[in-house]
C-alpha cells in the first residue's frame, strides 16, 4: 500500500470514528427526554425519571421538601415515571393548592384505613376531596356514633404518626377484579369495571393497607400533619347516588396544611352556623318549611312584612330608573314554552300539568316568555325603546331534594324580574346603565365588595354564532367602559345568551351569587317581535334579561346571614317593642306605641305580666332593634327607657325624641 493510500485509509478510518461517536451521541439524546422547568430551563434525563428523581437532581433540599409535581398541567405523583418531553414544576408544602389537595386525599385513605383497622367487616367504597376536605363512603351494618369519630380520630393519628411509606403500581384490569373479589370488596370491583377502558389501574399502599386510586399521593403518611384535621360529621348518602342501590355512610373531615388554617376554619363555622337563616328565621319568627310543600316558604306576618319592605324599596328604585311593573300568569300552554325553547331545552326544572282537555300547561320557571307576550301586543316604534318592563314574578324551578337548603335553594321564588327592549345602538348604554343601578342597590344593603363573572354561550344553546357573538361583546364593552374587573367562566352562559354574575361577598369572606344581566337576541326572534325603524323597517329588538336581587328568598336567607339577623333598622320586620314593667303603665305604654306608629315606625306593645328581664331576652333574641321599658318613673316624667340590641346599658329618652332619632333610621336609603 503506497503512503498515499496508506493516509486514505487513515482519514478515513478516523472519519467514520467520529462519526460513529457523532452518531451514537445523537442516538444517546434522542433516546433522552427533555424537562422544561418554571424558570424555562430544560434538563436531559432517561425516560422513566421520577418527579423525585428530578426534585433530587434539582437540589437536595428540594428532594426532601417534595410532594408531587405538575406535569405539563396535570397533577403528578412523585412516584409515577415520566416518559416524554414534559413542562414540570416541583412542589412543596409551601403550595397551598396542592399541598391542600395531597393532604385531603391522604386523610381520605388514612381514614378508610383506619375505620378497617377497627371494624374489619366494614367495606370501603369511594373517597374524593371535596371543599376543605373530604368524605369517605362505608358500607357497615351499624351507624357510626360520635363515639366512633373519636376512635377513628385517633387512629388516623396513629398511622400518620407510623411515617410509613405510600407506594404505588398499575395493574392489569383483571387482576385488579381478582383481587378485590378475593378480598370480599365488591364496591371495587363495581368501580373498575366503570374505568374507561384506556385508563391505568391504579393501586395505592401505605402499610399492608391497600385502595384502588388514580392519585397523586404523599410519600408517607407522616407527611399528613396530624393535628390539622378534623371529622365532622356522618351522613346516609346512596351509593353512587342512586335511591334503588345501597344505603352508605358518609364521614366528612375537613383538612389543611397547619393547625392555624384548620383553628380559623372552625372559628368560621362556629360563626356561619351562629348565622345560620333557618335557625334565625324560627327564632325571629320569619318563616317556616313544611314537607308538604318542599322548597316552598311559608311566611309569617315578620317575614311577610320583610318581604314586603324589600319589594317596596325595589319598586321605588326602578320606577326611578324608568321601569314599567307588569304581571303575568303563573301557568301558560306547552305552545308558548316550545316557542321559547325552555320546553326542549330546560324540561328537567319545570313543574308540568295536565288538563282533562288534554293540553299541556307549566308553571312558569321564567317571566321571560309572559314579558314577551305583553310586548307583542302592541306594534312597537324605535320611539317606543327602550322599553322597560318589571315583574315581582313567582317561578318554580324543579331542584332535587337534596339540593333544598331553607331560603338559599328552593323550588318555588319570587324574582325582581325585568326585561329591557332595545335597539343595537341602544344596546351598550342599557347595559351600563343596569350595571350601574344593580351596584348602586348592592351598596344600599352593604354590599360593596362584588365580583362580576361573565359567563359565555353553553354547548347546548340556541340561536346563531353571530348573535352570540354580539351579544357576548356587548357585555364585555359596557364592563370595560364602566372600568370593571370581572371574570370570564367559559361555556357557563343560559342557553339563550350569555350573562353577568354578580357575587356578594359577605361580612364572614363568603360569596353568594345573586343579581344578572343576560343579553339575548335569540327570543325576540323566536317570537317574531318587531319594532318599526326610524327608516319604516321591521326590525327585532335586543332583549336584556335582568334581576337584581335574583330571587327574593334568596336575598333576605343572604342579609339575615350577613347581618347575623341584626338587619338594619330600616329592615327590621319588628322595629320598635314598648315593654310594660307594671301593670299600671300599659294605658301610656299603649300611647307610646300609637306615637311611633303614627309616625311610620313598626311598634307594638308587651303588656304580658312578666318580668321586664324576661321581655327584654326573648325580644332580643327574635332580633328587635329596640326595647323601650316604661316603669311607673316613666309614666311620670313621660319618658322612655330605650335599650337598643347588643347594648347593656339603657337611656332615658321623651318620646319626642325617640320619634326623632328613630324617625331617620326607618327612612330606607333611597329615602334620606
Amino acid at each position: 500500500m503506497t503512503f498515499r493510500t496508506s493516509l486514505i485509509f487513515s482519514r478515513k478510518h478516523t472519519c467514520n470514528r467520529a462519526f460513529g461517536r457523532r452518531q451514537a451521541d445523537e442516538d444517546y439524546f434522542m433516546a433522552q427526554i427533555s424537562l422544561t422547568l418554571p424558570d424555562g430551563n430544560s434538563r436531559v434525563y432517561s425516560p422513566g425519571i421520577t418527579a423525585k428523581e428530578v426534585a433530587e437532581d434539582i437540589s437536595s433540599s428540594l428532594g426532601k421538601k417534595a410532594i408531587s409535581a405538575t406535569l405539563n398541567g396535570e397533577h403528578w405523583d412523585l412516584q409515577w415515571p415520566i416518559k416524554s418531553d414534559s413542562a414540570i414544576a416541583i412542589h412543596t408544602m409551601k403550595d397551598q393548592s396542592q399541598g391542600e389537595e395531597l393532604v385531603r386525599h391522604d386523610l381520605a385513605h388514612i381514614m378508610a384505613r383506619a375505620v378497617q383497622e377497627l371494624w374489619p367487616d366494614v367495606k370501603v367504597t369511594i373517597g374524593p376531596v371535596i371543599k376543605n376536605g373530604w368524605y369517605y363512603d362505608f358500607d357497615r351494618s351499624e351507624p357510626f356514633t360520635p363515639e366512633d369519630l373519636g376512635a377513628i380520630e385517633k387512629r388516623m393519628k396513629d398511622i400518620i404518626n407510623l411515617r410509613d411509606p405510600v407506594r404505588t403500581e398499575v395493574w392489569t384490569r383483571e387482576d385488579a377484579i381478582q383481587f378485590y373479589k378475593d378480598n370480599d370488596e365488591p364496591y371495587k370491583v363495581e368501580l373498575i369495571e366503570t374505568i374507561p377502558g384506556n385508563e391505568p389501574i391504579r393501586m395505592y399502599w401505605h402499610g399492608d393497607w391497600q385502595d384502588l386510586c388514580r392519585g397523586p399521593h404523599l410519600q408517607h403518611t407522616g407527611q399528613v400533619p396530624s393535628d390539622a384535621f378534623k371529622l365532622m360529621s356522618v351522613a346516609g348518602a346512596y351509593w353512587r347516588g342512586d335511591s334503588d342501590k345501597a344505603m352508605l355512610q358518609r364521614i366528612y373531615g375537613v383538612a389543611f396544611r397547619n393547625r392555624e388554617d384548620l383553628r380559623a376554619h372552625l372559628n368560621f363555622l362556629e360563626e356561619a352556623a351562629k348565622r345560620d337563616h333557618r335557625k334565625l328565621g324560627r327564632e325571629m319568627k320569619l318563616f317556616h318549611f313544611e314537607e308538604v310543600a318542599p322548597g316552598s316558604v311559608f311566611w309569617h306576618p315578620s317575614g311577610w312584612r320583610l318581604f314586603q319592605t324589600l319589594i317596596s324599596y325595589m319598586r321605588r328604585r326602578q320606577e326611578t330608573a324608568g321601569y314599567v311593573e307588569v304581571n303575568t300568569p303563573d301557568i301558560m300552554d306547552r305552545a308558548l314554552w316550545e316557542t321559547s325553547g325552555h320546553w326542549f331545552n330546560y324540561m328537567e326544572n319545570m313543574f308540568l300539568a295536565q288538563t282533562h282537555d288534554d293540553r299541556d300547561y307549566a308553571l312558569k320557571p321564567m317571566n321571560c316568555p309572559g314579558h314577551m307576550m305583553i310586548y307583542n301586543e302592541n306594534l312597537r316604534s324605535y320611539r317606543d325603546l327602550p322599553m322597560k318592563i318589571s315583574e315581582f314574578g313567582k317561578v318554580h324551578r324543579y331542584e332535587p331534594s337534596g339540593a333544598l337548603h331553607g331560603l338559599l335553594r328552593v323550588r318555588s321564588f319570587t324574582q325582581d324580574d325585568a326585561h329591557i327592549y332595545c335597539t343595537p345602538e341602544q344596546l351598550t348604554d342599557e347595559c351600563l346603565k343596569v350595571n350601574e343601578l344593580i351596584l348602586s342597590i348592592y351598596k344600599d344593603f352593604g354590599f360593596e365588595d362584588v365580583h362580576i363573572k361573565l359567563s359565555t354561550r353553553p354547548e347546548n344553546r340556541i340561536g346563531s354564532d353571530e348573535s352570540w357573538d354580539l351579544s357576548e361583546e356587548a357585555l364585555k364593552t359596557a364592563l370595560d367602559r364602566a372600568g370593571m374587573s370581572y371574570t370570564i367562566f367559559e361555556g357557563e352562559g343560559a342557553f339563550y345568551g350569555p350573562k353577568l354574575e354578580y357575587v356578594l361577598r359577605d361580612a364572614i369572606g363568603r360569596d353568594w351569587q345573586c343579581g344578572t344581566l343576560q343579553v339575548d337576541y335569540n327570543l325576540p326572534e323566536r317570537f317574531d317581535s318587531t319594532f318599526v325603524s326610524a327608516s319604516g323597517e321591521k326590525l327585532a329588538p335586543i332583549m336584556l334579561h335582568r334581576a337584581l336581587f335574583g330571587s327574593l328568598e334568596r336575598f333576605i336567607g343572604i342579609l339575615i346571614e350577613e347581618h347575623a339577623g341584626k338587619l338594619p333598622f330600616w329592615l327590621a320586620p319588628r322595629q320598635v317593642v314598648v315593654a310594660s314593667i307594671v301593670t299600671d303603665a300599659n294605658d301610656y305604654s299603649l300611647e307610646v306605641v300609637e306615637k311611633l306608629s303614627e309616625a311610620g315606625i313598626r311598634a307594638e306593645p308587651d303588656l304580658r305580666n312578666e318580668k321586664i328581664n324576661y321581655k327584654v331576652r326573648e325580644h332580643s333574641v327574635s332580633k328587635v332593634p329596640v326595647i323601650l321599658a316604661i316603669g311607673m318613673k316613666e309614666v311620670e316624667d313621660k319618658t322612655v327607657s330605650m335599650r337598643r340590641l347588643g347594648s347593656k346599658q339603657s337611656d332615658v329618652l321623651s318620646v319626642d325624641d325617640v320619634v326623632l332619632s328613630l324617625l331617620i333610621e326607618a327612612k330606607a336609603p333611597d329615602q334620606q
